[in-house]
């Protein structure tokens, strides 16, 4: 039976190359690996589909040797946000919960309650081999918010109302010189509407009304999930939180900064935002 072998060195994603210059996750019956891996790991992840996926973390060296093997196969070392332009869009998000589900694994070895020994007891659960205390795997839920307001008409402005305007901000934590959007972590006893009014508030002095649920994204970096939002702004002028954000402006559809990458549901309310902006005004 063939099997789809997601195999990971900390980020790094094992994929495979294929004739026509296109990649794949290494299917097969068995691992490309030659040295002894009677010591890794291997996780079954269930899907609602009719394939069967292994999941397994190994170290550098056995790393290295897959992908400089020099056999009828071409193996590649992939960033796996970066797989996302090389993967189709079932096995990328495949691959980030095979991630979610090994990094679970490594931080679920011993008990929370008496620092024993856990096993797995399914292929998403384990049990404490002492006290039997169980966990599964941990999903820390964000919300991210597109906030947009109409542009106020300047003196002697000649062109309408202005427009619209998006709120974009730098984190940061960004690695790169994007702008991208208000987002923070649900704590607890808060609904999402709530978290995301709390955010918005702390992080830019500004109130919101009118929030709409826009879309959800599994987010396995390492182990959460993004639920987005659109939502007007009411009223408050713009100051940052210092300590988490470095950059943030009002944005006009024709002078937008570097946006995030196609991969983020930040920028699929972006994009959203755009096209709605752009059937206003024909």
């Amino acid at each position: 039976m063939n099997i789809f072998w997601y195999i990971f060195c900390d980020n790094l994603l094992l994929l495979e190359k294929l004739d026509d210059q296109s990649f794949r996750i290494p299917i097969g019956e068995k691992p490309e690996i030659r040295s002894s891996y009677k010591n890794i790991t291997v996780h079954q992840v269930k899907l609602d589909v009719d394939k069967r996926v292994m999941a397994m973390m190994v170290d550098e060296a056995i790393f290295k040797e897959i992908v400089n093997s020099h056999d009828k196969r071409t193996f590649e070392a992939c960033d796996l946000r970066k797989s996302y332009y090389k993967l189709n869009q079932h096995e990328y998000e495949t691959a980030g919960k095979c991630r979610e589900i090994l990094y679970w694994d490594e931080h679920t070895q011993y008990c929370g309650k008496c620092g024993s020994r856990m096993n797995l007891s399914s292929p998403i659960s384990k049990k404490c081999e002492r006290c039997g205390y169980e966990v599964w795997p941990h999903v820390s839920p964000a919300v991210i918010v597109l906030i947009h307001k109409i542009k106020k008409k300047e003196k002697n402005a000649t062109d309408g109302t202005g427009g619209e305007e998006v709120l974009l901000v730098q984190a940061r934590n960004f690695r790169s010189n994007f702008y991208g959007l208000v987002a923070g972590f649900v704590e607890t006893g808060e609904s999402l509407e709530q978290a995301l009014a709390r955010e918005v508030k702390e992080e830019t002095g500004l109130t919101i009304t009118n929030i709409e649920y826009f879309g959800s994204q599994p987010w396995p970096y390492p182990s959460g999930i993004m639920i987005g939002f659109n939502a007007e702004y009411v009223s408050g002028d713009l100051h940052l939180q210092d300590n988490e954000l470095k950059n943030g402006n009002w944005f006009t559809k024709d002078n937008l900064p570097t946006l995030p990458e196609k991969l983020s549901i930040a920028r699929m309310l972006i994009d959203n935002w755009l096209e709605n902006t752009k059937n206003k005004s024909l």
